[in-house]
């Protein structure tokens, strides 16, 4: 599993590395993941009891978000989209989380 190096956390939870070791090592834990989409959509939100199944072993999302409950990740979604409307202009959120990430290390002077 991936996590997006500025990885966006709901208020309500309360300790983060802990719920990332448990969606990495497949443990329960009770938390909504929001990923980018492999389509064309955006982002997807679904429950971590989804990342058990067999599929994600191979093919890991890219985790930019966790939240508590399914109206936290909406929060956070929205809140990604204003982030991208107010610096890009579009909602292309896609692009913007990968910008988001060059910019940061360009500006911190390391490669990407």
């Amino acid at each position: 599993m991936k996590f997006y190096r500025y990885l966006y956390i709901g208020d309500t939870i309360k300790n983060p590395s802990k719920i990332k070791w448990k969606l990495k090592h497949h443990a329960g834990v009770q938390a909504y993941v929001i990923s980018i989409a492999a389509g064309d959509d955006q982002l997807e939100i679904f429950h971590s009891a989804y990342l058990k199944q067999k599929y994600f072993r191979k093919h890991s999302p890219i985790v930019v978000g966790i939240a508590s409950n399914y109206d936290e990740a909406v929060q956070i979604v929205m809140k990604i989209t204003q982030e991208c409307l107010e610096r890009t202009g579009n909602c292309n959120l896609k692009e913007y989380l990968k910008e988001k990430v060059r910019m940061k290390s360009i500006s911190d002077g390391v490669n990407v």
